[in-house]
């Protein structure tokens, strides 16, 4: 059976999603506290979430260009929400009573909505793209 190079490289985005979720989950505690990060009075330090606002959209696009199908660009998308939430929110690295993977604060929720934010505002493109390109699939109703 012949696997298509395309189905190959939507593979490989799933994987890269599912990858840069774990990662990004990860190194969401990081802080300015002199363990990993120099000591800076003990602040955050979530560049992960700005990493899940600009990879999310780069995934999309890049599954949108290998087919039409929004679900074919969405599903990097999909994957990402899906690991975040397995990895993150269930824990597997759940230790003592409290939150160690996906903080219960305001870092969490900012990983959570900037990546999910622009990846679905990269999805919306897409659609809007496939009714552009195809008028009569996509006409307005009850202009009679």
């Amino acid at each position: 059976m012949i696997v298509s190079w395309r189905v190959v490289l939507l593979l490989l985005l799933c994987v890269e999603a599912a990858a840069l979720a774990v990662l990004e989950t990860m190194f969401l505690p990081l802080r300015f506290d002199g363990t990993l990060l120099p000591r800076l009075g003990d602040w955050p330090f979530p560049i992960t979430i700005v990493v899940a606002a600009v990879t999310m959209p780069l995934l999309v696009s890049w599954a949108a260009s290998l087919s039409e199908r929004v679900f074919t660009a969405a599903l990097p998308l999909i994957v990402w929400f899906l690991t975040l939430m397995v990895f993150g929110y269930f824990e597997p690295g759940y230790a003592a009573g409290s939150p160690v993977l996906l903080l219960q604060d305001w870092r969490g929720l900012f990983l959570l909505a900037g990546g999910a934010l622009t990846g679905a505002v990269a999805v919306g493109a897409v659609m809007a793209r496939n009714a552009a390109n195809r008028p009569g699939l996509y006409d307005t109703a009850g202009i009679q």
